[in-house]
């Protein structure tokens, strides 16, 4: 069943509200933040393939929390932006009508 005109502006409002939400994120990062006794913490990710861990400060530690938060709000904002784009395209009225000419212009073979 097509979109109506009003589902079709409320989509269009809210993905360009999810864009606007992207543009507010800092910093991304991926991987994961996990005390390290006493007193540091380590951030574990993959690398080509490769699981790779670094020791951090207890303020870099809280910046890169921050981050992963941050990639992963993203993921979740991509994946609904995803979602309205599809039903945009899918769902929407063709916007070109198809007709048919009334006088067909005449080929000419001279």
């Amino acid at each position: 069943m097509p979109l109506t005109q009003p589902e079709i502006r409320r989509l269009e409002t809210r993905y360009r509200t999810l864009a606007a939400q992207i543009a507010g994120l800092e910093s991304i990062s991926q991987g994961s933040v996990m005390p390290h006794p006493p007193r540091a913490w380590r951030w574990t990710r993959k690398v080509d393939g490769k699981t790779v861990s670094r020791g951090l400060t207890p303020a870099r530690a809280e910046k890169m929390k921050q981050a992963i938060a941050n990639h992963r709000a993203l993921d979740q904002i991509i994946d609904e932006m995803r979602e309205i784009t599809q039903k945009l395209i899918m769902l929407s009225p063709e916007t070109i009508p198809s007709r048919t000419l009334k006088n067909p212009p005449k080929l000419r073979l001279s």
